[in-house]
């Protein structure tokens, strides 16, 4: 059935008036005063401006960083981390679980926010640091024997950061892809440096490489506690002089013999 000429009629005069206003037009027309109100702008610029610092805030502060190839080149000797040691491999180095803001951000006590406990789980989840400053007997391995006091360095290191949350401050990745860090612990309230008391316990002597040595500002502090160390005979040093070897020197006999 044909549709009514007045019909036809009424719907050509209503196209023609939407064709008759552009897009352009109805963007003119449009009041645009209220977006320029302070009471509009203001606003917006606090909430964009929070929610880029909250952005900026975890990426710096509260992201967790997996792994040693995780860091960036501009987070070393800026920056620490706060984790907890998962496992101690030799007299200076263990693996650590990055917990960024501890406690304070949930790590231990909020759902999702745990370190895992099986060796599946924590698989490329932990980074391998490496103590700064000193050099801790060599245990048995590749075929080499252990040196002399090595057991009694893992031991110590285990008993003394096994388990339990630190701080790394971190200088650089080395050839071994491990985070070379000065690292404290809390004890009774204090904060130690892991590496100076191995060094007073005779367990570790400084590190002696050619190049690559990191101490931070520690040197001359290191330096000091060993010779105490040596001075009061503790440890590797009580000894006959005549049958010391140190871990540098007991590495450089290992490849020369190679």
């Amino acid at each position: 059935m044909p549709r009514p000429s007045w019909l036809n009629a009424l719907t050509e005069t209503w196209d023609e008036k939407v064709r008759a206003v552009s897009w352009t037009d109805k963007l003119n027309a449009a009041d645009w005063s209220s977006y320029a109100d302070p009471r509009t702008i203001i606003p917006t610029v606090v909430l964009t401006g929070a929610a880029l610092f909250s952005v900026r805030l975890y990426r710096h502060y509260l992201g967790r960083i997996p792994r040693v190839g995780s860091i960036e080149p501009k987070f070393y000797r800026r920056n620490s981390l706060l984790g907890r040691v998962t496992s101690v491999g030799d007299g200076d180095n263990f693996r650590l679980f990055h917990t960024p803001g501890g406690r304070l951000a949930g790590w231990g006590w909020l759902p999702g926010r745990r370190v895992p406990q099986g060796k599946g789980d924590l698989k490329d989840e932990t980074i391998h640091i490496r103590l700064a400053g000193i050099d801790a007997p060599e245990l048995a391995h590749f075929g080499r024997p252990s040196q002399p006091f090595s057991k009694e360095a893992i031991d110590w290191l285990r008993s003394y950061i096994l388990h339990r949350r630190v701080r790394a401050y971190v200088y650089k990745r080395d050839q071994y892809d491990r985070a070379v860090a000065t690292v404290y612990v809390r004890k009774w309230l204090m904060r130690k440096d892991v590496g100076l008391q191995m060094l007073r316990k005779g367990l570790a002597t400084v590190y002696e490489a050619k190049s690559g040595g990191e101490f931070g500002e520690l040197e001359a502090k290191y330096r000091m506690a060993e010779r105490w160390a040596k001075w009061n005979r503790r440890g590797m040093w009580g000894g006959k002089k005549k049958y010391f070897e140190s871990p540098r020197d007991y590495k450089t006999r290992m490849n020369q013999s190679k």
